[in-house]
């Protein structure tokens, strides 16, 4: 039992985390990494789930085209 209260506590704030993540990189990082989603906003909330799910690779692959901006990869 105590296992089981340790997990969902666990996936508890690793989805606590994804919000962060997904609240930042979305009224932040998003317009930094992709210049073709200026200004376009009705698109940023279906892609919360899946940020919030996913949110290690996206805050790493926003860390890397951050320190490659202007070089090439």
């Amino acid at each position: 039992m105590q296992t089981a209260e340790f997990l969902i506590e666990l996936g508890r704030y690793y989805l606590y985390a994804g919000g962060i993540v997904t609240a930042l990189f979305l009224v932040i990082g998003i317009d930094r990494i992709e210049p073709s989603a200026n200004g376009s906003y009705a698109f940023r909330p279906l892609l919360i789930p899946g940020i919030c799910l996913i949110w290690p690779l996206v805050l790493y692959r926003w860390a890397v085209l951050e320190r490659t901006k202007g070089h090439k990869p």
